[in-house]
């Protein structure tokens, strides 16, 4: 009877080992996700940004059509979720957000339409 006891008990803890290893590879995979999620959402809000400081005139501190010039205020460029670089043209910016959990990097364009696109994603976030 104490033999089988044994192997219950031994059974009972490979099986809790189990069920953590499991749960803890889903939180990563969802913290994965959630960072990246949280990224593209930033640089939306960064490429409406960039569009009004296009759309607005010169005179009144905007662009005058043209992404040239361009300055993201501290809490836009980085905050708890990346650091968020840029490079502008005047129809083309190209926003770079390198994620402060070491996931990788997302990279967005913003067009002379203020469209965003061409996402791409390098490291744990291409998988």
């Amino acid at each position: 009877m104490g033999q089988q006891q044994l192997i219950m008990i031994i059974l009972g803890v490979i099986i809790v080992g189990i069920a953590i290893a499991a749960g803890i590879s889903l939180f990563f995979g969802t913290s994965v996700i959630a960072n990246r999620d949280a990224i593209v959402n930033d640089m939306l809000n960064i490429g409406q940004y960039a569009y009004r400081y296009k759309l607005r005139p010169e005179p009144l501190g905007g662009g005058g059509r043209s992404y040239v010039g361009l300055f993201l205020p501290a809490d836009l460029a980085d905050n708890d979720n990346a650091k968020y670089t840029y490079v502008t043209t005047p129809n083309l910016v190209t926003l770079t957000a390198t994620s402060k959990f070491g996931y990788g990097t997302v990279v967005v364009q913003l067009d002379s339409a203020g469209d965003t696109g061409n996402f791409t994603y390098t490291g744990r976030f291409s998988q």
